[in-house]
């Protein structure tokens, strides 16, 4: 039976290299820019820049950091905080379950495959499960540590620069680029959505957040979310039954 070579030191790095090349690509980008208004976001909630960029670092994905933010700034408390930020980042397990079995080679360690899942985000996700057919398979690992790494140390950077600026940008310019974070989630989810019902429960979120912000500001984004999936998902159904 043969036995896979184990990739030499020279052979890690150069793939280590290509993939912090891809994570400057227009989904990169486009990535940037959101971090950009969470910068103002953090600022506003009152988080100061140390904390602004260990967020970045540590929880590693934009709707939570959002969430976190903006519930601080409706003043919710830190159980529904919580709550909150682990049903935003559900989404991210079956991510991690399609991407794990593609890095896994004949010698990856599973602590190696625990630390790489910190970085499984939409946009390090699809740029990675696009281009890992053409690494070889022990290399995975090393290729996609160089991605996802590459692409939270430039929005760290991104946020820090951004949240020292904002205080010497105009007022107009900070609220344009306090919209960039909202509308990167608008337009990637519409864009990505697969049916229709996606589309629904985003215009049903988009309308049930700013009432539940007027009847209960701690648990608008909570609601809204729930309400508008659920009610999508009803319409779904209904319409399947239909036809």
């Amino acid at each position: 039976m043969s036995v896979d070579p184990i990739p030499s030191f020279s052979e890690r790095r150069v793939w280590f290299l290509r993939g912090m090349r891809n994570a400057f690509s227009v989904p990169g980008l486009i990535l940037a820019t959101a971090h950009i208004g969470f910068a103002g976001l953090a600022r506003d909630a009152g988080f100061g820049i140390v904390e602004a960029v260990f967020m970045v670092m540590a929880i590693w994905a934009l709707p939570a950091m959002v969430v976190i933010a903006g519930a601080v700034l409706s003043g919710a408390g830190l159980v529904a905080i919580a709550f909150a930020v682990a049903l935003s980042s559900i989404r991210l397990t079956p991510m991690v379950v399609a991407l794990v079995p593609e890095m896994r080679g004949s010698k990856t360690s599973r602590l190696t495959l625990y630390l790489l899942s910190h970085f499984v985000a939409i946009t390090s996700w699809v740029i990675a499960m696009d281009a890992l057919r053409t690494v070889p398979r022990e290399l995975r690992t090393s290729f996609y540590f160089g991605l996802g790494s590459s692409l939270v140390v430039i929005n760290m950077i991104v946020v820090a620069v951004v949240y020292a600026l904002a205080p010497t940008l105009p007022p107009a310019v900070m609220a344009a680029l306090f919209l960039l974070t909202p509308m990167y989630f608008l337009t990637s989810l519409w864009g990505s959505a697969r049916e229709a019902a996606s589309n629904i429960a985003m215009v049903l979120g988009l309308f049930l957040g700013p009432l539940f912000h007027m009847v209960a500001p701690a648990f608008d984004l909570l609601m809204a979310g729930l309400l508008g999936g659920v009610g999508a998902y009803a319409i779904h159904r209904m319409r399947r039954s239909a036809t």
